[in-house]
Formats: structure tokens, sequence, C-alpha cells
């Protein structure tokens, strides 16, 4: 299983992106493509910043009240991946960052990483 998702991660992820980059560039110009590609990275960077600072602001004040930050430890490490998704080039990886930016989506991704690793504690 984990065997099959390393290769759709760095097999699959590039050659969808390369397919969306082509028909994006044949769709509205080179230029303009490689213009979208930097304005997205650019607001996407930026939204990663503003995230993480709030994960920061939350986390110190869980830490000030006496609690354990879980919640937001995970929300950084969401952000931080949503990061380095927006420095890869690409489509596809800068619409997953963006979602993973949305604290609704990162709620929901982070509640199932959260059932996911209890199930996987479980086993072991």
């Amino acid at each position: 299983m984990v065997g099959l998702l390393l290769f759709v991660i760095f097999v699959g992820v590039p050659f969808a992106e390369i397919y969306v980059l082509l028909q994006v560039g044949h769709a509205i110009g080179v230029l303009n493509t490689l213009g979208l590609l930097i304005l997205v990275s650019m607001v996407g960077a930026w939204l990663a910043k503003q995230a993480g600072l709030g994960v920061l602001r939350r986390m110190q004040a869980a830490v000030r009240a006496g609690r354990v930050p879980g919640t937001e430890l995970v929300d950084g490490f969401l952000v931080l991946l949503a990061g380095a998704l927006m420095i890869s080039p690409g489509f596809l990886t800068d619409i997953v960052a963006i979602l993973l930016l949305l604290p609704p989506v990162r709620a929901g991704v982070r509640h199932s990483l959260r059932r996911y690793l209890a199930h996987r504690i479980e086993i072991l």
C-alpha cells in the first residue's frame, strides 16, 4: 500500500502536473501560464505566512493557558505542508495547498489524520 502511494506521489503527480501545465499553456499561452504560476505561488506564499502566524498565535495562547497545543501542532504541520506544496511548480499542488490553507478544510484533514493515526497506534 505504501509503495503504491509513493509511486503515485513521485510518478503520478509530476505527470499530472505536466499534463495540466501543457493544457493551460495551450489554452492561454506560455507566458500567461508562467505569469499565472508565479502569481498563484506569490499569493499562496502570503496566505501560508498568514495562516502560519495565526497557528503560531493560537499555539502560544494554548501554552499560556497551560494546555498542550495538539490541534495547533497538527495545523502547523498542515500549513507547513501547504507551504511546501506552494513551492513546487504546478497548478494541482497549488490547488491542494490553497485548500489546506482554508480552516474548514484543514479541520477536516486534521480530523481524518487523527483518526488514521489513532487506528495505526491501536494496531501496534
